[in-house]
């Protein structure tokens, strides 16, 4: 798939798995049209880091399972906060539990993506990503 750099999809990410975190970077970077502006290791840096950016991202990707403030604690914290609740939150975790899906779908979250297990597979997901929060940005 081709990119235009024009037209960078912005995202961050929460994850407490500092491999997952480097993986999916390296997996955004195949992908031309991708500014990643930050990788946090938790719910409660996501939000500092959110609240610092201007302009906001196009896409958050939010681990479920971490310490501190996790996923549904974030969620609930994203979509409450008026300034945050319309960027687009899509659930990025290793859990595959029916309960926490219900759970982040009923919270707002756009999507929810049990993690890819290949690189290729991780780099399959942010070609979707791409394709589907700024589809202006493929040629």
């Amino acid at each position: 798939m081709r990119y235009s750099s024009e037209f960078p999809l912005r995202i961050v990410m929460a994850d407490d798995d500092p491999d997952d975190r480097l993986m999916a970077k390296d997996a955004f970077d195949e992908c031309t049209s991708v500014d990643c502006v930050g990788f946090v290791e938790d719910g409660e840096l996501l939000l500092a880091l959110l609240r610092q950016l201007e302009p906001l991202p196009r896409l958050i990707l939010l681990d479920w399972n971490m310490p501190r403030k996790n996923g549904r604690e974030t969620l609930m914290e994203l979509k409450a906060d008026r300034a945050l609740s319309s960027v687009p939150t899509v659930v990025l975790t290793t859990s595959s539990d029916p309960n926490d899906i219900e759970a982040a779908i009923a919270l707002g979250a756009e999507g929810f993506m049990i993690k890819p297990i290949t690189f290729e597979g991780l780099v399959a997901f942010a070609e979707e990503m791409v394709v589907r929060y700024a589809p202006e940005a493929v040629l």
